[in-house]
C-alpha cells in the first residue's frame, strides 16, 4: 500500500501554530501519521460529507479529507472541540 500526502491548509497551518507547544507537538504527530493510515482506529466520516473525515486528539479535532485516486491526504481544519463544528 502506498503511502499518501499530507497536505495542509492556509487556515489549518494558522490554528495549528497557534496550539500551545505541547498540544502542537501531539496534533502534528497525529496528522503525519494519516499518511501511513488515512483512516485509523476511532476516525468519524462526518455525516452529510462525502470522503470527510475527523480524528479526535485530546480535546482538539482534525476534519479532513481524502483524496484516494491521488494518494492525498487534506487537512481541511483543526481546532478546539467546542469552536471546530461552528
Amino acid at each position: 500500500m502506498a503511502s499518501y500526502r499530507v497536505e495542509i491548509t492556509a487556515s489549518a497551518e494558522k490554528a495549528l501554530a497557534k496550539l500551545p507547544k505541547a498540544d502542537r507537538v501531539r496534533v502534528a504527530r497525529k496528522v503525519m501519521a494519516l499518511a501511513a493510515v488515512p483512516r485509523p482506529r476511532g476516525c468519524r466520516q462526518l455525516t452529510g460529507q462525502a470522503d470527510v473525515y475527523r480524528i479526535r486528539v485530546g480535546v482538539y479535532r482534525v476534519i479532513y479529507s481524502i483524496e484516494d485516486r491521488r494518494i492525498v491526504v487534506v487537512v481541511l481544519k483543526l481546532g478546539h472541540r467546542k469552536d471546530i463544528y461552528s
